[in-house]
C-alpha cells in the first residue's frame, strides 16, 4: 500500500446490461508478440508505466508471457488514478455502462464487495487448495466475497506501532513480547507515564493523527476488532447494531481519552516522531524504510499493537492493498485466472518488493527476501501481519463506512461529540446506501 490511501468514492451507477456490449477484437499480429494459436487476455492496472510499481506489472505480464508462450498472450494498459483517486475507476465505470471491461483489472482489496455486487468482476475458476495455501490468510479473505474467491493481490501492508528505542529505554519502559500487546488500559498507564517525560523535551508520548480519507479505517479499525466489535455484518448487508455497537462506541471514547489528556497533538505536527519529540508513532509499513533513508539518528523498533483490555487474541491489525481480480467481460476464465495468479504469485511478490518496497502476499516470497529473517523491524511486521492480520469491512457500500468512520473519529474523538449519538448517525447515512442491496 502507498503512502497515500485512495479509495473507491462513490457508489457505482446503476449497471446496464453488458449483453450486446463487444469489446475491439485484438487479432494475432496487432500488438507485438501476440502469435497465431494463443489466447488474447487484456489487463489494465492503476498505476503510472515509469515508477516502480508500474515496471514491476510490466515485467510481471513480460515474464508470463514468456512462460505461457503458445497459449496466452497478455496486454497491458496502464490508466493511472488522478489525485483524487478518479481516473482509472472512472474508465472502469464507463466500461462497466458501454462494454470494454479488461479480461483482468487491478481493484483495491476492501473495494472488491463492490465490485463483486456490482457485477464488475467474477469469481476466479476454482483453485486447489494447494493453490490457495501459497497466499497469506488475510489475501484470501480480502479477496472472498459471498464464499467466493474473486481477487488475489500481490502485495500487503500493515500499519506499525513504532518507537523510539533511545527514549523508551531512557523512559525505564519495557515493550512487551509479540502475542502480549498492550491492552487499553496499560497502554493509557505507559502514555501517562511518558507524558512529563515528553514535555520537557517539547514533544508527546504519542504521535497520532486522525487522517482524512482511507487511512483512519486502515489505522484505527484494529481497536475496534480487537475489542469484540465490528463494522459490518458477516454478509456486508447490515450495520445496524455492529457500526454502532457499544464495543465500537467505547473505541471512539478511548481515542477522545487519549486527546484529552493530552496524550497527542490535536493538530498534526509534521516529523513530531521523526524529529524524536513523539516516542511512540502509527504509520505505514513504508515508515521503516523511510526512518532507514533519511532519519538514521532514530533507532526504531517496532511494538504489539494496542489491544481491547478483553482481546482473547482474534486477528485484528492491519490489512489489505490492490489485487488482481477477472472481470464480467472475459469469456476466458480459465485464462484470466491463470493470469491472476501469476500476477500475484510468488515471482512477482518478490518483484513488487525489489522494485516498489511493498509487502509481498505469499510465504514463499516473504522466505526468499532476506531483510524479512534479519532485520527486526520487517520481520516484527511480516509476523504481525501472518499472525492477526484482519482485513477491512467487506461490504458493496464499503466507501461510505469508510467515509463514516473518519467522520466519526473527527466528531467524537477530536470535536468532543456524543459517540454514541455520531455512530447512529452514520448508520443512518449507511442504511441509505445499503438499501439497494437490501431491498426485496
Amino acid at each position: 500500500m502507498k503512502k497515500r490511501l485512495l479509495c473507491l468514492t462513490t457508489l457505482f451507477l446503476l449497471l446496464g446490461s453488458l449483453a450486446g456490449c463487444q469489446k475491439k477484437e485484438i487479432r494475432p499480429g496487432d500488438v507485438e508478440g501476440f502469435d497465431q494459436g494463443e489466447a488474447y487476455l487484456s489487463i489494465w492496472v492503476h498505476s503510472i508505466e515509469d515508477t516502480e510499481e508500474g515496471q514491476a506489472y510490466k515485467e510481471s505480464v513480460e515474464s508470463f508471457n514468456e512462460a505461457y508462450d503458445g497459449q496466452y498472450f497478455a496486454d497491458i494498459e496502464f490508466i493511472p488514478r488522478n489525485d483524487s483517486g478518479g481516473g482509472y475507476s472512472d474508465k472502469i465505470n464507463a466500461s462497466v455502462m458501454a462494454g470494454g471491461l479488461p479480461d483482468v483489472l487491478t481493484v483495491d482489496g476492501p473495494n472488491v464487495a463492490a465490485y463483486a455486487a456490482n457485477g464488475i468482476i467474477q469469481p476466479l475458476a476454482e483453485l486447489t487448495k494447494e493453490e490457495q495455501s501459497v497466499y497469506l490468510p488475510s489475501i484470501l479473505e480480502q479477496g472472498t466475497y459471498d464464499d467466493r474467491l474473486y481477487a488475489l493481490g500481490v502485495m500487503e501492508s500493515s500499519v506499525g506501532m513504532y518507537y523510539n528505542k533511545a527514549l523508551i529505554e531512557e523512559a525505564g519502559i519495557q515493550i512487551p513480547e509479540p502475542g502480549n500487546p498492550w491492552t487499553w488500559t496499560e497502554f493509557l498507564e505507559i502514555l501517562e507515564e511518558l507524558k512529563p517525560f515528553m514535555e520537557e523535551r517539547n514533544g508527546y508520548p504519542l504521535d497520532m493523527t486522525f487522517p482524512v480519507g482511507e487511512a483512519s479505517i486502515y489505522y484505527y479499525a484494529p481497536f475496534v476488532w480487537s475489542n469484540g466489535g465490528d463494522l459490518v455484518s458477516g454478509d456486508g448487508l447490515t450495520v445496524e447494531g455492529y457500526f454502532n455497537a457499544p464495543e465500537n462506541v467505547a473505541a471512539m471514547e478511548y481515542f477522545r481519552t487519549i486527546v484529552e489528556r493530552g496524550y497527542m497533538s490535536q493538530a498534526p505536527i509534521d516529523k513530531l516522531f521523526e524529529s524524536g519529540r513523539a516516542a511512540f508513532k502509527f504509520d505505514g509499513a513504508w515508515e521503516v524504510n523511510t526512518i532507514y533513508n533519511s532519519y538514521p539518528d532514530i533507532d526504531l523498533g517496532v511494538a504489539p499493537y494496542v489491544v481491547g483490555d478483553n482481546w482473547k487474541g482474534e486477528r485484528y491489525t492491519p490489512t489489505g492493498s490492490w489485487a488482481f481480480a477477472a472481470s464480467s467481460g472475459t469469456k476466458n476464465i480459465e485464462g484470466a485466472t491463470e493470469l491472476v495468479k501469476w500476477m500475484s504469485g510468488v515471482e512477482s511478490g518478490i518483484r513488487i518488493w525489489e522494485m516498489s518496497k511493498t509487502f509481498p502476499s505469499t510465504y514463499e516470497a516473504f522466505a526468499n527476501i532476506e531483510v524479512f529473517q534479519t532485520d527486526e523491524n520487517y520481520k516484527a511486521l511480516y509476523d504481525q501481519l501472518s499472525s492477526y492480520g484482519h482485513p477491512r469491512p467487506k461490504t458493496p457500500v464499503y466507501p461510505q463506512v469508510s467515509t463514516s468512520f473518519q467522520e466519526v473519529l473527527e466528531s467524537a474523538a477530536l470535536g468532543g461529540k456524543d459517540a454514541q449519538a455520531e455512530m447512529d448517525k452514520s448508520v443512518e447515512r449507511i442504511n441509505a446506501k445499503l438499501e439497494r442491496y437490501t431491498r426485496k
